[in-house]
């Protein structure tokens, strides 16, 4: 099957709240730090995708709270607390997964501590990865480590790491994901059409160096009329070797295995 997904993390992020009561915000359930209820409120959200048909989810929120001029991710992140923001997600994936839909762990490497929303610009996140690893990774290092099977990676510029956006950067993606953190799930890249990448880059550019950076599917969520554009040119990509059959089997097969 298609994955069918959609945003519904709680609170002020929620694409099915004409048809149902909002949740509260994972801040609040933060506060809370009850794993049983942050273990109910991902059944509930996996309940209210299955009944639209929907199979994956993209939540939990594994951003840390750590910036307050933060506006994008703010009430969206569990704390500020990353032993509590891992926890609770993994409990609130945990709670999406017994529904049966895919939990997408969100925004690798960690989009909290940042001013800007990368919905309209590229924030800029000037830490080195000693820095990264005692604060922002470790929610996604507890959630790799204890099941779960999908992670999206945000439009996060790190210039101590990469001179790329994290969406397109093989030294986060492959180096940090996948090689250092042992993560063989499914990556996804942020929404491609958002401005952190459009005003940056050509879109099929940026597919591309997602892909050979390591990710699987990337998002294209408006503007779908560039969609055969992109294809083809991921098809040239491999015809000229750019990036190789192989590779693309590889993201395929870990797709058909989720």
């Amino acid at each position: 099957p298609y994955f069918l997904s959609v945003d519904e993390e709680g609170g002020r992020v929620e694409r099915l709240d004409k048809f149902y009561l909002k949740m509260p915000s994972m801040h609040d359930i933060g506060e809370i730090n009850d794993d049983e209820l942050a273990y109910k409120v991902g059944t509930v959200l996996g309940s209210k995708l299955k009944t639209f048909g929907l199979n994956m989810n993209f939540a939990p929120v594994l951003d840390i709270n750590s910036n307050p001029l933060n506006q994008v991710i703010g009430d969206r992140s569990f704390g500020s607390d990353p032993d509590i923001v891992a926890k609770l997600g993994n409990r609130l994936a945990k709670g999406i997964s017994y529904q049966g839909i895919v939990a997408v762990g969100k925004h690798f490497p960690g989009h909290g501590d940042t001013q800007i929303d990368s919905h309209y610009d590229l924030p800029v996140i000037n830490k080195d990865l000693i820095e990264l690893e005692t604060l922002e990774l470790k929610p996604f290092i507890y959630n790799i480590n204890n099941g779960m099977s999908a992670i999206m990676v945000g439009h996060l510029l790190l210039p101590q790491i990469s001179n790329e956006p994290s969406s397109l950067s093989y030294e986060i993606i492959n180096g940090i994901l996948r090689e250092k953190l042992k993560f063989n799930g499914v990556v996804l890249s942020d929404d491609m059409t958002m401005g952190a990448i459009t005003d940056n880059y050509d879109i099929k550019d940026a597919v591309l160096k997602f892909l050979i950076a390591g990710g699987d599917i990337a998002l294209i969520c408006h503007d779908n009329s560039q969609i055969g554009d992109i294809v083809n040119y991921v098809k040239l990509a491999v015809e000229n070797g750019t990036i190789t059959e192989a590779e693309i089997d590889d993201k395929l097969y870990r797709i058909l295995s989720l």
